[in-house]
């Protein structure tokens, strides 16, 4: 959880985090990273394979943010935008921090760096041949599987929940 202060410095507890994350397209393929330490703390999905994200920054917006994950955690320029989903549920598995995360569709132009210490792999997966689901970090499984659904049914978008 989030303690922030406002008025007169009274600290208000509670609140939530907002992550972005991308399901990163390229010819069918999703572009996954294998979890590994941030900042030096040990992450619990240490070692699972997840979508390319993290946490929105103090002055950005959540394109602005998305684009710089990508970089950082992927070495990849994307473009061609589209929020998916929004995941708002304060029950998440495996999440401690109550996460909001933005969950968009961004394609693959091009290789312009290396990931950092966040991913210890990265790797282009077809869409039908995807990690078994529990070497998939936090909830990310269900957000691939909803948009291998949302390519065969064309739903509206964004999804909510």
């Amino acid at each position: 959880m989030i303690t922030c202060y406002f008025g007169e410095n009274k600290a208000i507890g509670g609140l939530r985090h907002v992550t972005v994350n991308a399901l990163i397209i390229d010819n069918d393929k999703v572009l996954l990273g294998k979890r590994g330490t941030a900042h030096g703390w040990k992450m619990t999905e240490f070692g699972k394979w997840g979508l390319i994200g993290g946490y929105l920054g103090r002055d950005e917006t959540c394109i602005q943010a998305l684009k710089r994950e990508a970089i950082e955690e992927s070495g990849s320029e994307i473009d061609a935008i589209t929020l998916f989903r929004i995941k708002d549920d304060p029950n998440r598995p495996k999440e401690d921090t109550q996460n909001v995360d933005f969950i968009f569709i961004a394609h693959f132009v091009k290789q312009i760096g290396s990931s950092d210490t966040e991913v210890t792999e990265l790797k282009w997966f077809p869409l039908s041949a995807l990690p078994a689901p529990e070497q998939i970090a936090f909830d990310h499984g269900e957000s691939i599987e909803l948009y291998k659904e949302y390519l065969k049914k064309n739903h509206s978008l964004p999804l909510l929940g």
